[in-house]
């Protein structure tokens, strides 16, 4: 398998993975979803704005798009906005992925970080750390809703999603 295929495969996950932890998520009681435990952010709300957040900016990143202000720091909707937007966004990003020919994976994309600095990155890099860092917030979700006792979380494993890609059952 080649790097393209790969990422391809990696993006259709993310979407994947995504949609299972939200699926789930939607079946708990809302309320639960701002009530803070310790974590790197204090709820599930938080989490999952900042993986939608971090998936819109990358995204917005590789298609070389001027940046908008950081979901973090601007949205002041419901956890339901959230849970719409993470899939949304994630449903544009494998599309972007797919969409890419082989050549495009190795362009350098130019961008400014958070913090204004300049930078650049082969786009190939770019969707790893998204993907990466996406499945890193996916996995203290489940430890911050086993903090408030939800329990039968979905399994978000990449092998996974290959096995029932194979028999057809991934989404």
């Amino acid at each position: 398998m080649d790097l393209p295929a790969l990422l391809k495969d990696y993006a259709a996950f993310n979407r994947w993975a995504n949609t299972q932890t939200v699926n789930w998520l939607m079946t708990k009681p809302v309320e639960l979803m701002t009530r803070e435990v310790p974590s790197s952010f204090p709820s599930l709300h938080q989490t999952l704005l900042h993986i939608w957040g971090a998936e819109k900016l990358w995204l917005e990143r590789m298609r070389q798009a001027p940046p908008e202000p950081f979901l973090f720091e601007t949205f002041n909707g419901t956890t339901l906005d959230v849970f719409d937007g993470i899939l949304k966004t994630s449903g544009q990003f494998n599309a972007y992925v797919q969409g890419l020919s082989d050549g495009e994976f190795n362009e350098i994309c130019h961008f400014r970080l958070l913090n204004g600095a300049e930078d650049k990155r082969p786009r190939h890099y770019m969707i790893h750390h998204c993907i990466n860092h996406s499945t890193y917030h996916r996995g203290q979700i489940v430890t911050i809703a086993r903090n408030l006792e939800m329990t039968e979380p979905p399994s978000t494993d990449f092998m996974r999603y290959i096995r029932l890609k194979s028999e057809g059952k991934a989404e």
